[in-house]
């Protein structure tokens, strides 16, 4: 069941309290359809079902019909969340619409209870075109920033009428003197954008580890009422850097971090375990069925179901 809340500006917006999810990989898929009563909802990655030929390009996207009906029959067993990759909010050179067409596409034929992507830009202005850099670089916390946000965001709000949330990213490099804190930049993107976020905890403890930044102090600034998401992950250690990898089991320090912030997020949807497909042999699973049934057990004991849905 879920709330309905009229926001001022926007379309309705239901947020149900789905619980514990998982990351769709096609390598995963053996265990989805065996272990379903692991989990409560999938998370899928929906520019993975398709061939993006660029902008301009008519069509654009080119759907892998084989994967998609494998959606389809995934979606008549669980609830699907999208969380995209590919619309890269804060390139400054143009706003990616055909995009936000597309996952307006996905909308009307799955009605997704929420969907995402990330707080980046990986495309660039480059001579007469633009490059993909392969990577979610951050964008600098200041009002400039916010100006080219928030609108692009408040537009996806309107085109989907579904909360839009923006996850917190990882970096591996600082931009000297902030204007802002991140977490007072995440507070005001949502206040006047309408967005939403999707609190990823991995990325916050990547940055603590690679820039000693204090987790903790984060999310006492930070408006844990425009969580709708949480996401947990594992990573590893390379080159000096803890690195965001998707790689294994999530570490002590980020079932800390979710045991502190669970019962103080009032409008969470569901927390969702990332695990990259060409990991899962080495995790295995059991591992990953324990990591799910320790989520699933936290979220039982501080999001009680009798709390029907989120107000937003």
């Amino acid at each position: 069941m879920s709330a309905q809340v009229v926001i001022e500006g926007n379309q309705p917006l239901f947020a149900p309290r789905l619980g514990v999810g998982l990351l769709y990989q096609e390598e995963l898929r053996p265990f989805i359809e065996c272990q379903k009563s692991s989990f409560d909802f999938l998370e899928v990655i929906p520019d993975l079902f398709w061939t993006d030929l660029g902008p301009d390009q008519s069509p654009r996207y080119i759907e892998n019909r084989q994967a998609m009906e494998i959606l389809r029959q995934l979606q008549a067993d669980v609830p699907i969340v999208l969380h995209s990759i590919g619309l890269s909010i804060g390139s400054a050179h143009r706003f990616d619409r055909e995009h936000v067409s597309q996952i307006a596409r996905w909308y009307e034929r799955m009605k997704f209870p929420w969907h995402s992507d990330h707080l980046a830009f990986i495309v660039a202005a480059h001579g007469a075109g633009e490059v993909n850099v392969g990577v979610t670089l951050p964008l600098p916390y200041d009002e400039e920033s916010l100006d080219l946000l928030v609108p692009r965001a408040s537009e996806i709000g309107s085109r989907i009428p579904r909360p839009f949330l923006l996850e917190n990213n990882v970096y591996f490099f600082k931009y000297p003197d902030q204007e802002l804190t991140e977490a007072t930049f995440l507070n005001q993107l949502c206040e006047r954008s309408g967005c939403y976020l999707l609190l990823d905890l991995h990325n916050l403890y990547t940055n603590s580890r690679n820039h000693a930044a204090d987790s903790y102090a984060f999310l006492d600034e930070l408006n844990l009422a425009n969580v709708v998401e949480i996401h947990i992950a594992g990573g590893m250690q390379h080159d000096g850097f803890y690195q965001d990898a998707h790689s294994g089991i999530s570490p002590d320090g980020v079932w800390e971090l979710l045991e502190w912030v669970l019962p103080r997020c009032p409008n969470l949807g569901g927390v969702v375990f990332e695990l990259l497909g060409s990991w899962y042999v080495d995790v295995g699973e059991d591992r990953l069925i324990a990591q799910l049934s320790r989520m699933k057990d936290m979220w039982l004991r501080y999001q009680p179901a009798s709390q029907q849905g989120s107000r937003l």
